[in-house]
């Protein structure tokens, strides 16, 4: 590709990299080597490595049509404000995902993408090269043909100058052909070095040397690998069990003797500032792990039982930056009255659920797309879970007695566009929420209840005035979180193994309907299923049903006006996501239930 056009060297000259002058002459001094202006100011320290690619990539983004120059333009503004770069805020403005920004970065480095998040490879392909070589030089073998040996790298450039190394190797005269993959998809496929848990521990305890430290090291590292949510330590009577929650689901990763457990739990009371000596009631605290740069915050929860004191670690996600709306499992109608409830200048939004349901990456996902220069956006949380550039973050304090209501009442005097308040849990939170969205504020919130209906009279019953009520809301959404189906390993399903009049009638089903489930594979650990996407139930608030709030009516009276306005249960939404094969009907009926579904919401 040319990296000597007009458009480069603009953009050197505009963010002030060089002047023109001095680009002129950077020109002639480069030709006469015969390499672009970028690797001679790479070379002579004038802009660094990065610098450059970023530029290159903006470039390639531009010339494809993947962005306008606008966007470009108000993302340097963002970033320079928020101090990430360019191509950090175009992913966290939905503008480009990470597919766009892989072959952009491919065609930068003169090589094709390869996905592998939608192509995972399996450990036979990851282990044809051994582990030392393949960390070094960040490499994953493909596959090979009777002319190529394929490999993707996410430094070819690197990899390029080190061919010899491969081609020793593999002991052959084939062509070693590459391609470039995202850091992230090459890290994950490392996984498959990765011996168990369990036999890392009996290595650890054999060596006899810093046995806890190293345990709990092991843990967290591969609990961030498997991108875990949560850690629990269950001491037995002999032993400990490690389980890490992934994709909502349990999971046990390992076992080791209870007699080293005490210095473990020791050490994390340490790391989490708790008492040692205190063994027979409940603690909280906090850790700041650092890996690789990156600090990761978890909360800590020690709770006595019978056999000793049990630890639950919820590791909370430091950005939010890969979720768009599109992201999370929102049909392109759900996302139209998102936009539209969102582009009023004042109201609620509240997003309902149970525990883990999801509720705050929505919310935040609402607030991304919200999120620009011209507005001033501050939230209340109780913790802080995501961290976004551009978002004035608030965390809940008891201790200084900064709590959601007092919070709140602060932010109002803050002169704020948008509002976020972590969650509802009280009439004095939701007496200041509604005030502000009558105040002219755009307010979102989390709160608990059931189904989008019952929200409600939930809101009535705590206080608040169906009038100011109906005032101010503008659409509520109640959500479940399902697991989905790994696409390495998906393969159809009969719907005759399922004893599909035990739970809902046919009118439900299509008669010719194609399921779908996971066989299990090196990709999911077996499981059949990978990552997790929500259900979603809308209840907007039209004219009808603004009219039907005055009158406290009870959640059927409610859903029964919303279903004849087109809305959609938790269960049919999950049914359309079960039709195009995102998740399994068994995965469906485990969190949506088509009998309530008949018995409290009559289908039209």
């Amino acid at each position: 590709m040319d990296i000597n056009n007009q458009n480069l060297k603009n953009i050197l000259v505009q963010r002030g990299y060089i002047s023109s002058e001095d680009l002129k002459k950077v020109e002639k001094f480069a030709k006469s080597r015969n390499i672009s202006i970028l690797d001679y100011l790479i070379e002579k320290k004038i802009i660094k490595e990065y610098l450059a690619g970023e530029i290159v990539v903006e470039d390639i983004l531009l010339r494809k049509k993947y962005v306008t120059s606008d966007d470009i333009k108000q993302a340097e503004k963002f970033s320079s404000v928020n101090n990430i770069s360019i191509i950090e805020c175009l992913l966290i403005k939905g503008l480009i995902n990470n597919n766009i920004l892989g072959e952009a970065i491919a065609e930068w480095f003169g090589v094709a993408y390869f996905d592998l998040s939608s192509n995972p490879v399996v450990a036979e392909q990851v282990l044809r090269i051994p582990e030392y070589m393949a960390k070094k030089y960040r490499a994953i073998f493909l596959k090979e043909d009777n002319k190529n040996i394929f490999i993707t790298t996410d430094i070819p450039k690197d990899l390029k100058s080190h061919i010899s190394v491969f081609e020793k190797f593999f002991e052959s005269k084939k062509n070693i052909k590459l391609f470039y993959s995202l850091s992230e998809d090459i890290d994950k496929s490392f996984k498959n070095y990765n011996r168990s848990l369990k036999a890392r521990f009996i290595e650890i305890i054999n060596s006899g040397r810093g046995i806890a430290p190293e345990i709990i090291e092991e843990i967290f590292n591969d609990a961030l690998e498997y991108l875990s949510s949560d850690i629990h330590f269950e001491p037995q009577e002999h032993e400990v069990i490690v389980r890490f929650r992934i994709d909502g689901i349990l999971q046990e990763v390992g076992r080791f003797a209870k007699k080293y457990y005490e210095n473990v739990l020791n050490r994390i009371k340490v790391q989490a500032y708790l008492r040692t000596d205190e063994h027979f009631s409940a603690q909280d605290g906090a850790i700041r792990y650092i890996k690789n740069n990156v600090t990761i915050n978890m909360r800590v929860s020690i709770l006595p039982t019978l056999d000793g004191e049990k630890i639950a670690i919820r590791i909370l996600s430091e950005n939010i930056r890969s979720f768009s709306l599109s992201d999370i499992g929102l049909s392109t109608d759900h996302q139209a009255i998102i936009s539209e409830a969102s582009k009023k200048p004042f109201g609620m939004i509240v997003v309902t659920g149970p525990t883990g349901s999801g509720k705050t990456t929505t919310a935040y996902s609402i607030l991304k797309v919200l999120n620009n220069s011209g507005v001033n956006i501050t939230t209340i949380e109780d913790p802080v879970e995501y961290k976004i550039p551009g978002i004035n973050q608030v965390q809940v304090n008891p201790v200084t007695n900064l709590t959601f209501a007092k919070g709140l009442q602060s932010i109002v005097r803050q002169d704020p566009n948008i509002i976020l308040v972590g969650e509802i849990r009280d009439e004095d939170t939701a007496q200041i929420a509604i005030g502000a969205a009558l105040t002219g504020h755009l307010l979102l919130s989390t709160f608990h209840s059931n189904d989008a209906a019952t929200a409600i009279p939930r809101f009535i019953d705590m206080g608040i005035s169906p009038f100011l009520l109906a005032s101010t809301l503008e659409l509520i959404i109640s959500q479940r979180l399902v697991q989905k189906i790994c696409d390495n390993c998906k393969m159809k399903d009969d719907l005759k193994s399922y004893n599909i009049n035990k739970f809902f009638t046919d009118e439900y089903l299509e008669k010719q309907m194609v399921l779908y489930k996971g066989a299990g594979c090196k990709s999911c650990n077996n499981t059949g299923y990978k990552g997790r996407t929500a259900l979603f139930e809308f209840l907007h608030i039209t004219p009808e049903v603004h009219d039907l709030i005055l009158k406290n009516p009870s959640a059927k009276q409610i859903w029964d006006l919303a279903k004849t306005q087109g809305a959609k249960s938790l269960f049919q939404d999950g049914l359309e996501k079960v039709k195009d094969g995102i998740t399994t009907l068994e995965e469906l009926l485990r969190v949506a239930s088509p009998i309530h579904t008949q018995n409290i919401y009559d289908k039209k």
